[in-house]
């Protein structure tokens, strides 16, 4: 089976350091810590972010929180 990168379903903000924790399975704070490093120092982080919000898909068993206040 290919191995792809989603975002995570574990969802601080959008899911994208999470995704990059379950593919290559690091540890969730070192991520976030270097992501948090590179936002503030260089002020690539925040940019590259957004980019990969929109570059990754979710999960194929993603489901919204709002889902389930759908009425039928």
């Amino acid at each position: 089976m290919e191995k792809k990168l989603y975002r995570s379903n574990d969802r601080k903000i959008f899911g994208v350091c999470g995704g990059v924790v379950e593919y290559f399975g690091w540890d969730p704070d070192v991520v976030r810590v270097i992501w948090a490093i590179t936002a503030v120092s260089t002020g690539l982080g925040i940019p590259a972010y957004i980019v990969a919000t929109f570059l990754m898909d979710n999960r194929p068993d993603y489901v919204s929180r709002y889902d389930g206040d759908k009425k039928e």
